[in-house]
């Protein structure tokens, strides 16, 4: 008996579905949600899905299909036949099709698509009789050849635009719905001709043979550039594939009673629970989203705050409109999260074309989470599950001062919230060049479609003069938490020209422009900027995350300002203060210079004489504004290269100080220059050679914290840190000089301040050794920035030049500096715990490099049981949001 082969189609339709919308590995987030609303009985047009295995297979093959899978395809079809009563090549009653993609992740735009498949010389004959409607019939012809030729036999899209759009300008027309129906016909007579002379065949008139070429041209897409881009900013597998969607087509451009939008059940940029859309009578879903035709409002609310004379679909169809807020609401409770979808009204009926979570802002989703957890709908934990950490950086950054003059010069749809200013790029390849030269851009274009993605993701907002708030500019903008203005009618571009005009103004390519995504304003030159405000939903969501995490958040802090923004954003204390960034003032370096350059010790206590009472108040400032939060001091870690005099003016400065010949320094300096000196005279090798300098410093933090119980503040917590440790004897001649300067300050002031003395585990000598380590260590915070540098043998300031090349090789799955390499040096951060609370198993553990801000490698800390994380000022909301989901996670 033969064996049947593995089940790749799965149908829909007519009421049921074989597939769920637990399912999306194998049908993809499209298949499965139109299985989900088939099985809950939406009017959803029947059809099937291939499943993304059959893509892997067709990837790997040589773009061949599995064994059996024709025999399915036409099964499925049959069974489509059957429910729509229509037969697919049938010249009297054609079946049309569409073809779509659908992958396990959403990838708005980055796929291919074909329409009103099925159609040729007869059926779209047929077609005609059936819908009474010759125009539109040929309408749909003419739009599935260009579709056709374009996604599955490379003919550009461009060139029928380029026949049509001059078609249109000789007849003085300006809306495709002027063309007649025989005028379509002599169009698709051109658009023929076109495709015979650019590919050397006729255009396919088998129906069998369109649909197996748009199927392959679906998986093809699949590596295709732009979604390869897509995934590589999204951390999308390359290996989970797309499914292919065949489903039978709907009409929304079947007259004035159909129409096809696009909604979602609350707005994507605010959150606010209504309903969010556009629509287009007489149309097909891509000209929305397209951009071509200026869209409509959904709701008569929406129409009114867009100032539109065009009519809502609220008030063109209000029976249509009911069922659809209906249908919305449903949709909404069943998935318990906002939804993004599309519909049609062919003649007056609706159809659900897809359903899929709606992608949205960063404030949008804190909104959304906040207020479905207030409305019942999910629980805070689920909340703060949805916000994804790395999201929260759309909301830490500034936006344009309301006091600011503003000169706007055109205003447009404000499509993706928050502002930016740039120079005027036209070209996405061009935003792409000059980002890598540090420059920002605000790229210009008339519309943008998915080929720009590269040129979207370099610029620092978007600005098109057509398009709606769902077109492809704005859908992706917000998806990358970037500034979008669409639709800004009034603006004139000219690539050729390198122009921007509007009202006799005239902008040109480099000229810097505002655009402000919040109000859709765009602004002629730079406008100043506010930070923004965290209350609200952020803070009620941050609370409720605070309440579920198990470890604290610190910040790397070492001036007054990252301080206060640190406890503004909520850090719990101060886990790294870098005590050598302190003097890189010009009244200071000299001073350091001189301590650096000295060979005595008396001459170095003269210098270090001169910085006590600048520390002193350096830390006095920290501990009034941590308020009672500890503060861990490391002492000073120069690689002495950063502070040694370089230029002539440098040395003669020094040397006037110290009273001292500027040759003699000149040779101190050669003799102090190192070859490596990452890897040298630093940390605590540089404090037992200078033991004066942890007196000094020392002093500074106690005589610091004395004065701020004096005042009356809250009792600083100082934690002295001891850098670059690899040994313990090392730790313990650093220690006893500290222990030894606390009781001598305490004896002169009558004042005693509880502290600790720790270590950076930096080295992996430190990790493997721990056990030792920690018998005089009351704490460890684990360098992950050094301590990657010392396991891979790479600095960190040459890694630039190869890293992304590695990554894109796949040699290294990411960046070891901005996530944390959990098998190599995660393993050091393992064995370095494990070992050290063996000894002291109350050893206060946490992590200082700037993987403390990385959502990934906060997982792995909380994993490890750390007690904190430390990152800079503004992720350590990010550090927070992350620990509590990794907390969750756990559970």
């Amino acid at each position: 008996m033969a064996m049947s082969s593995p089940k790749y189609v799965y149908r829909f339709g007519g009421g049921s579905a074989e597939g769920r919308a637990g399912m999306k590995a194998l049908l993809g987030g499209k298949g499965a949600n139109l299985a989900e609303m088939a099985n809950l009985g939406l009017p959803v047009p029947p059809g099937f899905t291939i499943s993304t295995e059959v893509c892997t297979v067709y990837s790997s093959r040589n773009k061949t299909y599995p064994t059996g899978l024709d025999t399915q395809v036409a099964d499925a079809l049959t069974s489509v036949e059957h429910i729509t009563q229509a037969r697919f090549g049938e010249a009297a009653n054609p079946l049309l099709v569409s073809v779509r993609s659908g992958a396990r992740a959403s990838m708005p735009g980055m796929m291919d698509t074909v329409l009103n498949l099925g159609l040729n010389d007869q059926t779209v004959d047929g077609l005609a009789a059936r819908s009474g409607d010759r125009r539109f019939a040929y309408d749909s012809y003419r739009r599935f050849i260009s579709m056709y030729a374009d996604v599955v036999l490379g003919v550009e899209h461009a060139e029928f635009e380029d026949i049509l759009g001059g078609f249109k300008e000789e007849k003085g027309y300006s809306l495709d719905t002027q063309v007649t129906a025989e005028e379509w016909q002599g169009l698709i007579a051109r658009y023929k001709v076109l495709v015979q002379q650019e590919t050397g065949q006729p255009f396919p008139q088998d129906v069998t043979a369109q649909l197996w070429g748009a199927i392959g041209a679906v998986f093809s897409s699949w590596n295709g550039a732009r979604a390869i881009t897509y995934r590589k900013l999204n951390k999308i597998p390359e290996d989970w594939g797309t499914a292919v969607n065949v489903q039978a087509m709907v009409f929304g451009n079947m007259g004035e009673n159909s129409a096809t939008g696009v909604a979602f059940t609350r707005n994507p940029s605010t959150g606010a629970r209504e309903i969010y859309g556009e629509f287009l009578v007489n149309a097909q879903g891509e000209d929305v989203v397209a951009g071509l035709r200026t869209p409509q409002s959904i709701t008569e609310r929406a129409r009114k705050e867009a100032g539109s004379a065009l009519p809502s679909l609220e008030a063109l169809m209000p029976e249509t409109f009911s069922e659809l807020r209906h249908t919305f609401a449903l949709l909404e409770r069943h998935y318990r999260d906002m939804q993004d979808m599309e519909f049609t009204i062919q003649s007056g009926k609706l159809w659900m074309l897809q359903t899929r979570t709606g992608k949205r802002t960063a404030r949008a989703a804190l909104k959304i989470a906040v207020d479905m957890a207030g409305e019942g709908l999910i629980s805070r934990e689920e909340a703060v599950m949805r916000i994804d950490p790395a999201s929260l950086d759309q909301l830490l950054h500034p936006t344009l001062d309301p006091g600011a003059r503003r000169e706007v010069i055109a205003t447009g749809l404000p499509a993706s919230p928050g502002a930016a200013s740039g120079e005027i790029v036209f070209d996405p390849n061009e935003a792409g060049r000059l980002k890598a030269l540090n420059r920002r851009v605000i790229l210009v274009r008339i519309e943008t479609s998915p080929e720009d993605i590269h040129g979207i993701h370099a610029a620092e907002g978007i600005l098109t003069t057509r398009g709606g708030m769902t077109s492809h500019a704005a859908v992706v903008a917000r998806g990358m938490g970037k500034p979008c203005v669409s639709g800004a009618g009034a603006l004139r571009v000219d690539y050729q020209a390198g122009t921007l005009a509007v009202m006799g103004l005239v902008l040109r390519k480099g000229d810097t422009i505002t655009i402000d995504g919040g109000s859709g304003q765009v602004i002629r030159g730079e406008v100043a900027t506010i930070k923004p405000e965290l209350s609200g939903d952020f803070a009620k969501l941050m609370g409720w995350a605070d309440g579920m995490r198990r470890m604290g958040v610190r910040a790397n802090a070492e001036t007054p300002v990252d301080a206060r923004a640190a406890r503004d954003f909520g850090a719990e204390g101060i886990g790294l203060c870098r005590t050598e960034h302190m003097f890189f003032e010009a009244g200071r370096i000299v001073a350091v210079r001189e301590m650096i350059l000295a060979d005595k010790p008396a001459a170095r206590r003269t210098a270090l004489a001169k910085l006590l009472p600048m520390q002193r108040q350096d830390f006095i400032e920290l501990f009034e504004i941590m308020a009672g939060l500890p503060v861990t001091i490391r002492l000073l870690d120069p690689p002495l290269h950063e502070f040694l005099p370089q230029a002539d003016h440098e040395i003669e400065e020094v040397a006037e100080q110290m009273n001292a010949s500027p040759d003699a320094l000149r040779a101190r300096v050669a003799e102090l220059k190192e070859f490596n000196p990452m890897l040298g005279h630093r940390g605590v090798r540089l404090l037992i050679s200078y033991p004066e300098i942890t007196e000094m410093q020392t002093r500074a933090i106690f005589e610091a914290a004395t004065e701020v119980v004096r005042r009356g503040g809250k009792a600083p917590i100082p934690e002295v840190m001891v850098p670059l440790v690899a040994s313990r004897n090392e730790l313990d001649r650093v220690k006893q000089v500290v222990v030894a300067v606390a009781q001598q300050v305490a004896r002169e002031t009558g004042v005693g301040i509880d502290y600790s003395v720790g270590t950076m585990i930096e080295l992996p000598r430190a990790a493997l050794c721990a056990g030792e380590i920690a018998e005089a260590a009351d704490f460890f915070s684990f360098g992950t920035n050094d301590l990657t540098q010392t396991t891979f043998g790479i600095s960190r300031d040459d890694a630039a030049r190869f890293i992304g090349e590695y990554t894109a090789k796949g040699v290294f799955r990411t960046d070891p500096f901005i996530s944390l390499d959990t098998e190599g040096v995660g393993e050091l951060v393992r064995i370095g715990v494990e070992r050290g609370r063996r000894v002291k198993p109350g050893l206060k553990t946490g992590i200082c490099g700037e993987h403390g801000g990385d959502p990934a490698s906060i997982a792995f800390c909380e994993a490890l049981k750390l007690d904190y994380v430390s990152c800079s000022p503004f992720r350590v909301p990010i550090a927070r949001l992350a620990a509590a989901r990794a907390t969750l996670s756990k559970d």
